[in-house]
């Protein structure tokens, strides 16, 4: 290797930069849970400003990322939404959403909404996706879970990832010390009121008689850390000790080693996975990560990744690129980045 660089650089002067390649290092994304590889998407509510949005535009952009990534197999909408109409569910909770998945026999339903939406100069797109299991008994996954902590490479683990997933615990952790309080009664709506979309993922509701908040679709479940904690040998009496009961441990980030017995099953109407975000054309790590999508993709289309932006079709496509890439990269779904030769167009 290092006779070839040689010989490239003498090369240089006479021939021009059209004799060396250029080398790029393109970000590779997998499935980093096997328990969730069959997957079915359900078509996106609109929850944005902009009525026009189109939310089978959007349900189809997750489905066409989704299925690129090494690791997922992902249901077809047109199945989807045969299965949705044929057995008249509505999504209205987290058990629609289980019964869904059963009966596509699936390891979990996707539910999506869009929060915000404009395709206009800078474009904007917001994204709220939830993914509840079919088994019951999967508590969520938090960011966070899954990295190497502990390890040489903890080092190497992106700052902004660092605080997702200690935020995550933080908050976790807080709730064990929050007062309760009784929340005051809702209004009655008025009867005019149209009726909810029946996919709004805002009306996945717990049960009657439990509260969940929004935020803790995102947290570290307590029974996740503890369970994970207790399973490495890394909670004893003595650490606990001061410490409430339930009090997350940070031990709950490294996934518990195989188990002689299948663990008991505590059923939880959380989704397994959650992640929420939005998205801006003029921010400078959007169109860099933008820039390095577009350039890694045989592009027979006039324009460079500026077009993308012009393009609603392909914004939307690269924010659910963005969405997945986010999520599953949070939670170890990183692999190595793939090294790319590629000879300057004009050599």
């Amino acid at each position: 290797m290092g006779r070839l660089l040689a010989v490239l650089a003498l090369l240089l002067p006479a021939g021009g930069c059209g004799l060396v390649p250029v080398i790029t290092h393109e970000p590779v994304i997998r499935n980093p849970f096997p328990q969730l590889s069959r997957v079915a998407i359900t078509p996106f509510a609109n929850l944005s400003d902009e009525k026009t949005v189109d939310t089978r535009q959007f349900a189809l952009a997750y489905f066409n990322e989704l299925q690129a990534t090494p690791g997922f197999e992902v249901v077809p909408l047109a199945v989807v939404e045969a299965a949705l109409q044929q057995y008249a569910i509505r999504l209205d909770n987290p058990s629609d959403a289980r019964r869904l998945a059963q009966l596509l026999d699936v390891d979990a339903v996707v539910v999506g909404a869009v929060t915000e939406y404009s395709p206009y100069y800078p474009p904007r797109c917001g994204l709220r996706v939830q993914w509840y299991a079919a088994n019951p008994c999967y508590h969520p996954i938090p960011p966070g879970y899954g990295l190497p902590w502990g390890t040489t490479q903890e080092e190497y683990i992106p700052e902004p990832l660092v605080y997702e997933a200690e935020l995550a615990l933080a908050r976790e952790q807080l709730e064990t010390q929050a007062p309760a309080y009784e929340k005051m009664p809702e209004p009655e709506p008025p009867p005019s009121q149209l009726a909810p979309q029946p996919n709004d993922p805002e009306l996945i509701a717990p049960p009657e008689g439990q509260e969940i908040s929004h935020e803790e679709t995102a947290g570290v479940s307590r029974t996740t850390a503890i369970t994970a904690a207790v399973a490495n040998g890394a909670a004893s009496a003595a650490d606990n000790s001061g410490k409430p009961a339930g009090w997350p441990s940070p031990q709950g980030f490294v996934p518990p080693g195989p188990s002689e017995q299948r663990p008991a099953c505590q059923p939880t109407d959380r989704p397994v996975l959650a992640h929420t975000s939005i998205y801006h054309g003029n921010d400078a790590e959007f169109t860099e990560a933008l820039a390095n999508y577009c350039y890694h993709r045989d592009e027979g289309r006039f324009g460079d990744w500026r077009a993308y932006l012009q393009r609603s079709d392909d914004f939307i496509r690269f924010c659910c690129h963005m969405h997945i890439a986010e999520m599953l990269s949070a939670r170890g779904g990183a692999a190595k980045s793939r090294v790319v030769w590629r000879w300057p167009a004009d050599r």
